[in-house]
């Protein structure tokens, strides 16, 4: 009876929160005299809060129905009017982030991302340390562009059967110890991969959803930031900290599962054979793609096209295409706009050259050959729950302005401006990376970024001096299967050990909050002027 006359007693108060709320208010305050400045608002927006974070953590509901929630209790509890809510589900954030996804469909639909793996690989060939190398950095160039799920789950088959190939014929491996030695490689290559994947995802505002909930918390929260998060100024400061992060990891786990001896790592110096004949499992499956189609070729072009127009459209050291032709005034032209219009472009461009008239072979018309991407492509592989889930969050963050929760908090906070800045950030990244092994890194940043917002500005800190350290450091769980889907699907292939990902990810944790916040302190501070406290944060929300 206990069970059910709870999950009673929680219904309840999903459905009339205000009940909840000021039963709560009431006892705090009899209780607690210092908090009867509370208003009415800004407790019942931290009741939502708390309530969405409660679910996203235990996953009760799916997540993306849990972003729903303020549709239904904002207006209830009179914070902001329904029209209002529901205005935060569809922002130009968003459009940045469908049209990132289509141009990632059309890449993976097309085996665009499997030619380019393959290709590499036959570059860096099949020595352990070097198949590592190539395995990592392939993987995280996929991640940069397509969903990290995605690029796990495509270069694992291959390595698990280039592995094979080693086992059976290299003599490297043909020692007493092989199958522990197999074993070890077997190992270091699966977790390699999968945190590849992660923090590939980091080195581009559309590589992983974080990255595009600080840009929509930003734009949200600082309306006069002038643009200071786009895809080109998110790429200036995350991909050399990818990079740095990447080699940090490939040593880590070349010395944990490959050990030091350079020579049989990179080298094996015996018979080539066994290498030979795993070369040739790479040759083959690059061989079955057969030639470069003309499908392929216009997926690739206008991929490439579309990163151009990214980079040059705001570079930031002289004035991009956009702002001479469009934002002379105003913003008008964003990343988003771009996304949408060349994803566009792949259902109006035939997948085949077209022909001029003619008959097939059975004399009826040649029929127009289908474009390059089709809407029931689209519908299986767009994950929409991810467009419910950004727009929770930038309701929530919406939500805390209106209400004053923002104000308040940040008042509160204000104590903290007497500890060195770099020690706040260093602090945050770890209690940061430490939340988002055991929740999604979506709810993580989604629930963070406003408090954060907030902090910063009651104590003139630069909000990007804490925001974006901690959106990354929201990609850095290498601990848990559970942290990531990479991680749960290297984990899915038994060869792994909850311990192993545990000891190698601890260490990858600690280096990449350190890293973080190396880059942040140094180009960071260059780039984004993070020394000093911009005009644009200071800003006050009058409900």
């Amino acid at each position: 009876m206990k069970d059910l006359h709870d999950s009673h007693f929680s219904s309840f108060f999903i459905f009339y929160p205000q009940g909840l709320t000021m039963y709560h208010k009431y006892i705090y305050r009899k209780s607690n005299p210092c908090l009867s400045h509370v208003c009415v608002q800004e407790a019942s927006c931290g009741y939502v809060i708390i309530l969405m974070a409660l679910y996203w953590c235990t996953e009760c509901m799916p997540l993306a129905v849990t972003g729903l929630l303020p549709v239904i209790l904002f207006p209830m509890m009179g914070i902001m009017e329904s029209s209002e809510v529901c205005n935060q589900y569809m922002k130009d954030s968003n459009m940045l982030f469908v049209g990132g996804l289509l141009v990632a469909i059309a890449v993976e639909y097309w085996n665009l991302h499997k030619r380019i793996a393959l290709r590499v690989l036959l570059l860096v060939g099949v020595r352990p340390a070097l198949l590592m190398m190539g395995f990592m950095g392939t993987t995280a160039f996929l991640s940069m562009w397509i969903s990290n799920t995605a690029s796990t789950a495509m270069m694992l088959p291959i390595a698990n059967a280039v592995l094979k190939q080693l086992y059976t014929l290299n003599p490297c491996f043909s020692l007493n110890t092989t199958e522990a030695k197999y074993l070890n490689l077997d190992k270091g290559m699966s977790l390699s991969v999968c945190y590849a994947a992660s923090i590939g995802g980091t080195a581009t505002l559309t590589g992983t959803t974080p990255n595009l909930i600080l840009k929509g918390q930003v734009d949200e929260l600082f309306p006069g930031n002038e643009d200071i998060i786009n895809f080109a100024s998110w790429f200036g400061f995350s991909f050399p900290n990818m990079v740095l992060m990447l080699i940090i990891s490939w040593l880590w786990l070349q010395f944990m599962y490959l050990g030091c001896n350079m020579k049989k790592s990179f080298g094996c110096g015996m018979n080539k054979d066994g290498d030979k004949e795993a070369y040739g499992v790479i040759k083959n499956e690059y061989k079955k793609l057969g030639s470069m189609r003309f499908a392929e070729g216009c997926v690739l072009v206008l991929f490439v096209l579309l990163v151009l127009l990214w980079f040059t459209r705001e570079p930031g050291f002289m004035p991009g295409w956009a702002t001479v032709l469009f934002n002379k005034d105003r913003p008008y032209v964003t990343d988003g706009t771009v996304a949408i219009l060349m994803s566009t472009l792949f259902f109006m461009i035939p997948s085949q050259l077209p022909r001029c008239g003619g008959y097939s072979e059975d004399g009826k018309p040649l029929k127009a050959p289908p474009t390059l991407l089709n809407w029931d492509v689209v519908q299986q592989k767009m994950p929409w729950n991810i467009l419910l889930l950004l727009g929770g969050g930038f309701a929530l963050a919406r939500g805390s302005e209106v209400s004053g929760l923002s104000q308040w908090l940040g008042e509160s906070l204000a104590p903290l401006q007497s500890i060195p800045p770099f020690a706040i950030s260093f602090l945050l990244c770890l209690l940061t990376a430490t939340f988002t092994e055991c929740s999604s890194n979506v709810a993580t940043t989604t629930l963070f970024l406003p408090i954060l917002a907030s902090m910063a500005v009651a104590i003139k800190l630069h909000p990007l001096y804490v925001m974006l350290p901690c959106t990354i450091c929201a990609s850095l769980a290498f601990m848990l299967p559970v942290a990531t889907p990479p991680n749960a699907i290297a984990f899915s292939y038994g060869n792994l050990k909850v311990m192993d990902m545990a000891k190698a990810g601890f260490v990858l944790n600690i280096v990449g909050v350190i890293t973080i916040n190396i880059a942040l302190n140094t180009w960071g501070a260059a780039m984004f002027n993070l020394n000093t406290f911009p005009d644009w944060a200071n800003v006050t929300i009058i409900p």
